[in-house]
């Protein structure tokens, strides 16, 4: 479904990704994990087209996306969950939902807000209350959310677990699971290396801007290497 091939990114005179190429086949979960700073956030932001790679190419369901706008990317079904959720807190929990539909039909919304709130429950019982004073765990919630709404084919999501209580991350990884279960292809950047290579088919590891290590899910959790350097065994 995605194809990077061999992409270079810069932050000014900072070479930060070095040639990266990697693939993720449809239906799969595939997890991007390494050190702060290592590009993995660089790597999601340059596919959804909030960057340019200067080399190399992103291949979407057989099409080149390295030059489309991230609207134009977001209707072709690729959405990307930023790091730290970035819902707007001023505005109320259907608000935002609905400001994740702003590509689709406006008779398609409600059936959608319907399938979300499906999905997520706590958020419709806090559909009129302002987003921003949501707990940590319930904001992320909001902003897999919103993503939802659009409908993806293909979900980048960045550090879902980021700053959540131990029992949320399970939630949040439990959510992980029955996206991918109800047919959504993840691309998943995750610190927590022990919860992504668990739900992972493929995982890859960066190390300042370039790939070092890349197997199965299951390979990597069972690494002697890797245990030590990212599962702390």
């Amino acid at each position: 479904m995605l194809e990077v091939k061999d992409i270079h990114v810069y932050y000014g005179a900072i070479h930060a990704i070095k040639g990266i190429s990697l693939k993720v086949p449809e239906g799969s979960i595939v997890t991007l994990i390494g050190a702060n700073g290592a590009g993995k956030s660089t790597i999601l932001k340059t596919i959804s087209g909030l960057l340019r790679s200067k080399e190399g190419d992103i291949l979407y369901r057989g099409e080149s996306i390295t030059h489309k706008s991230a609207r134009q990317i977001v209707e072709g079904g690729l959405v990307h969950v930023p790091e730290g959720r970035r819902i707007f807190a001023d505005m109320s929990v259907q608000e935002n939902l609905e400001m994740g539909a702003y590509t689709r039909p406006a008779g398609e919304v409600a059936a959608s807000l319907e399938k979300v709130y499906g999905q997520f429950p706590r958020l419709l019982e806090r559909k009129k209350q302002i987003a921003g004073t949501l707990s940590g765990g319930e904001q992320q919630m909001l902003a897999m959310g919103r993503a939802l709404m659009s409908q993806p084919r293909l979900l980048l999501l960045d550090e879902p677990s980021m700053g959540l209580a131990p029992i949320l991350v399970e939630q949040i990884f439990d959510i992980i699971k029955a996206l991918h279960k109800g047919g959504t292809t993840i691309l998943l950047v995750e610190q927590n290396a022990q919860m992504a290579l668990s739900v992972a088919d493929r995982a890859y590891v960066l190390e300042t801007g370039a790939i070092a290590v890349s197997g199965t899910g299951k390979e990597l959790s069972e690494s002697d290497e890797i245990r030590r350097a990212y599962l702390g065994g």
